[in-house]
């Protein structure tokens, strides 16, 4: 069973989103504040975080920097705040998913599950590929057992992060768009702004796994038509 971290000062919305999803047989657990929250995350067993950006004390963006310290467990924002540069804050502080409010039940629910899949897949706990150790250059990843090394040190890849990279590590020398990228990574129709959510998880990973990531020998850009890995 997931175990999924709501994090909201807002206590109706917490008990909402709680109670449709402990209807879909998640387990939850609640936090009023961004401090909270990182107490609940370091005790462990988080599968999911939601968290919301406006909060006294931390905010979301804030905490998501903090939480990152301790794991890579998926993380969906969930705010008000719906311009592009809210999301790319998110984006950029290391959120995997950022969903404006309001927002349905089933949206909710629809990521939710998404983020899940490929955080189990991370973990080597979903389907397993015929083929389970994939390259390029100093990169070398392990989709069974979820580990990622570059120039063989180990690092850590929050779950967004390693689908990107097992995609283009799966197929090698293929160009893909930003939208296409996105609707493989995000398994959701492509909508406008989300090249911008694809351009900083790019380079998020680039900083990682790149010698110099101004000058990418991994992952490069093939300019008006998207990224590749040779």
């Amino acid at each position: 069973m997931s175990r999924i971290l709501i994090v909201d000062d807002n206590g109706e919305i917490r008990e909402v989103i709680t109670i449709l999803l402990e209807g879909e047989g998640f387990e939850t657990e609640e936090a009023a504040s961004g401090e909270e929250a990182l107490k609940k995350v370091k005790e462990g067993g988080v599968d999911l975080i939601l968290l919301d950006v406006m909060m006294p004390g931390l905010n979301g963006y804030q905490t998501c920097v903090e939480i990152r310290k301790t794991t890579n467990a998926p993380i969906l924002f969930l705010s008000a705040r719906s311009q592009v540069e809210d999301k790319t804050m998110g984006f950029l502080s290391g959120g995997d998913d950022y969903l404006p409010k309001p927002f349905s039940y089933q949206e909710l629910l629809g990521r939710v599950k998404a983020l899940l899949r490929r955080y189990q897949v991370y973990q080597g706990k979903g389907e397993k590929p015929s083929e389970e150790i994939f390259r390029a250059g100093r990169v070398e990843l392990n989709e069974k057992t979820g580990m990622v090394t570059c120039g063989g040190e180990e690092i850590s890849l929050t779950d967004t992060e390693f689908a990107i990279l097992s995609l283009f590590l799966k197929n090698r020398r293929q160009i893909f768009s930003a939208e296409r990228l996105y609707e493989a990574v995000w398994q959701e129709p492509y909508y406008y702004g989300a090249s911008n959510i694809v351009m900083v998880h790019i380079r998020n990973l680039r900083g990682k796994i790149e010698e110099d990531a101004h000058n990418p020998q991994i992952i490069r850009t093939v300019w008006g038509r998207g990224y590749r890995c040779d």
